[in-house]
């Protein structure tokens, strides 16, 4: 970081002592070079490695440009509690951790943010914006069912955000996120925030953005690809011994907080599942699992219930949790991008981090691509075992170390100690109130699905009701109806 201060960038006095009371005093590279333009108003286009502050860099200026509740130009402003800002993100994860830090920076003004995303029900999220926002954070589905159905207006937003543009791209929201535009007025301010970014989101900002500066910032001392505070390290593993070498990396010393991210949903819940039997504390996130259950697995781990959390590539955008010391790639990522991604969650803000990543035998030429493409001196991963020498010196595991946590070093309360929060998630039944049921079916592709057997049970009684209906037309028939 510099020795500039926010102040010195002219951020609102408000703003500056909010983020001193969490600890945020001076500004990273993206920041520095983003706010002094973007406060002023200009379009832009922000790039830089995940975790290095993006988020600030446009959150700071969305909540210093909105009017407030407690501001001069309230009473004046022609729709006081219409959402002034819009911030379009690619996850619920994300749009989570993005409304908390906006929410922590526009605190002392009373700066309202909302974030509205599938798998919640819609009418807390109607109530808040009848009751008035000035900043909203949403996934590009549930955005366009409330303005479909009339409950959000985009007509009097100032400032538009576009982060993680090139996941919204690769989830396939690109023309959710064009109708979204079409509805805010031209003369908006828009700001496109990503760490990567590939010629189709080039060529949606240059449709939409009024001459935006593109601004590409890194700490003078980190000249590679990724992130140099970050400790990297690759092994060619069997995949029948993954899980015992994860076991053993798990009770390195010096290892805190840790991601483990997996390729599909069903290893993710199995390698977590197998990790509980092995006596640690751990938890999942993936897209088979409810709205609240990955809540409660993010909220376990942010307050220290579980130190380990297993993930699909679903999350990680949107997990910004200070101390994770290790990242663990079970599975070989997709390419370079998820990979930067998924590392990205570790070494965060200035700190360090260790990242490992195991590669199956069918997956060398992948890892050979990505590691070509990043400029990393790792191809050709060793071949590596639970048991061989050389990953207990680099990982520094103690000697003696197993596959299973000693019971006197189960300190964590785990998984069942944090209270699942009643969402009334869509697609579930509410008996109690049948208004909970929105009656749009939700758009979001990132939205919770339902379980298998509710599924199955649902097409079943879809099949009786037929039979039913062919009975009685056959007995009509033989009464000559």
């Amino acid at each position: 970081m510099t020795s500039l201060t926010f102040a010195d960038l002219k951020v609102r006095p408000e703003t500056v002592e909010a983020l001193e009371q969490v600890g945020i005093i001076s500004p990273f590279p993206i920041q520095e070079a983003t706010l002094p333009l973007a406060l002023a108003g200009n379009d832009l286009i922000g790039q830089a490695k995940t975790g290095t502050g993006k988020t600030l860099g446009f959150g700071i200026p969305m909540v210093d440009r909105v009017v407030g509740p407690m501001d001069d130009g309230w009473s004046t402003h022609p729709a006081p509690g219409m959402p002034q800002a819009l911030a379009v993100v690619p996850t619920r994860e994300l749009c989570i951790q993005v409304a908390e830090d906006l929410t922590v920076a526009g605190k002392n003004r009373n700066v309202r943010v909302l974030a509205v995303y599938g798998g919640r029900a819609f009418e807390p999220q109607i109530d808040s914006l009848k009751r008035g926002v000035e900043i909203v954070v949403g996934t590009p589905g549930r955005l366009l069912d409330l303005s479909r159905q009339g409950h959000l207006n985009l007509g009097y937003v100032r400032i538009l955000v576009l982060d993680e543009a090139d996941k919204m791209l690769d989830l396939g929201f690109l023309p959710d996120v064009e109708r979204l535009l079409s509805q805010v007025p031209a003369g908006r301010q828009m700001m496109l925030f990503s760490a990567t970014m590939p010629g189709e989101v080039i060529t949606l900002a240059r449709k939409f953005m009024d001459q935006p500066t593109h601004i590409r910032a890194q700490d003078p001392d980190d000249h590679g690809k990724t992130v140099a505070a970050v400790e990297q390290h690759v092994f060619r593993a069997h995949a029948m011994d993954k899980i015992e070498m994860l076991a053993r990396i798990m009770q390195s010393e010096g290892r805190g907080p840790s991601i483990v991210f997996c390729r599909t949903k069903r290893t993710a819940q199995k390698v977590s599942d197998e990790l509980v039997e092995r006596g640690f504390a751990s938890g999942s996130v993936h897209g088979d699992l409810g709205q609240g259950a990955r809540e409660q697995a993010i909220r376990a781990f942010r307050n220290g219930k579980i130190d380990i959390l297993v993930a699909t590539d679903v999350a990680a955008r949107g997990i910004d949790i200070e101390g994770v010391t290790h990242v663990i790639n079970f599975q070989c990522p997709e390419d370079e991008n998820a990979y930067l991604h998924r590392t990205g969650r570790t070494g965060r803000a200035g700190a360090t981090g260790i990242a490992i990543t195991f590669v199956d035998w069918d997956d060398v030429p992948r890892w050979n691509a990505i590691s070509r493409a990043l400029e990393l001196p790792l191809a050709d991963p060793p071949e590596t075992y639970s048991s061989s020498a050389h990953l207990y010196s680099q990982l520094r595991i103690p000697e003696g170390v197993n596959g299973i946590l000693p019971k006197q070093s189960r300190t964590h309360m785990g998984l069942k100690a944090e209270r699942v929060e009643d969402l009334g998630e869509t697609g579930k039944k509410h008996p109690k109130d049948s208004s909970m049921k929105p009656k749009t079916k939700g758009h979001d592709a990132n939205r919770g699905k339902k379980p298998a057997k509710a599924e199955k049970s649902e097409q079943s009684e879809s099949k009786k009701t037929d039979v039913k209906k062919s009975d009685r037309s056959r007995q009509r028939t033989r009464k000559g109806v």
